[in-house]
């Protein structure tokens, strides 16, 4: 009878507690965001407040904004001198515009970190910040190699793993609004295409939205996101927020 009571008294602290067994207690925390952004070529005020408000009907985010750069296409964080910038948080979204940046030592302040294992969302113009640089160690942390784009359009896009967490729901063909096609050079291997669009200027296929595992850390990433048009589209809002939480593990 006394193991019994025991037992009952355990049940309820975890109800009271709101921890439910077999539930980890990491997943009833919020999830700590970090969102990196600015610099050439887009309205990254407005993308910021698009997604941290957008992402909130889809989880519990904690966000933590840096925007720097200006209009800049070669700027540099001070964040990343501190070799411990990423530990505060449970993933790390990249939706800067660097492209002309040439400093590979600067770059691997950055990799390490999601090479030791924070998450990582990567969007847009990231695929092609740091993209004269010979040495592929960015290349190979976002899945794919670009360093170019076809014109805006409105682009029809194929899920093609509709089972991953970050594409359900996703419409099983979406049109783009006003956005740009990345040509995608390469597909790294640990990368897999969750969604492809084809081109109309040379009639290929390229992946738009994809998961990547560099060196076992979970990235997630969409070529899409130039446009304002695209930041006020739900599906885009949904696609992107799963991706976030897929990324960190929730």
């Amino acid at each position: 009878m006394i193991r019994l009571m025991k037992i009952r008294f355990a049940l309820l602290l975890c109800l009271v507690s709101g921890v439910a067994f077999g539930a980890s207690p990491a997943a009833s925390k919020p999830v700590r965001a970090l969102l990196i952004t600015g610099g050439c070529c887009h309205d990254y005020e407005l993308q910021a407040k698009a997604f941290v408000e957008g992402s909130k009907k889809f989880g519990d985010i904690t966000w933590t904004v840096i925007n720097e750069g200006g209009k800049s296409k070669d700027a540099k964080f001070a964040l990343y001198e501190n070799p411990n910038w990423a530990k505060p948080y449970d993933v790390v979204v990249h939706n800067e515009c660097f492209a002309d940046l040439k400093d590979i030592a600067y770059v691997r302040k950055i990799t390490a970190a999601h090479q030791a294992g924070t998450p990582a969302v990567v969007i847009h113009c990231a695929m092609h910040t740091y993209r004269t640089l010979a040495e592929d160690d960015w290349r190979e942390f976002l899945g794919v190699t670009s360093r170019r784009h076809d014109h805006q359009s409105q682009y029809p896009v194929k899920a093609i793993v509709t089972s991953h967490p970050a594409m359900r729901d996703f419409p099983a063909i979406w049109t783009s609004p006003m956005d740009e096609l990345y040509v995608i050079e390469k597909l790294w291997p640990n990368a897999r295409a969750l969604a492809t669009s084809k081109s109309e200027a040379d009639g290929n296929t390229y992946p738009v939205v994809w998961e990547n595992s560099y060196h076992g850390t979970r990235v997630f990433g969409t070529t899409f996101g130039h446009g304002n048009a695209t930041w006020h589209d739900p599906a885009f809002i949904a696609l992107v927020s799963r991706g976030l939480l897929w990324a960190a593990g929730r």
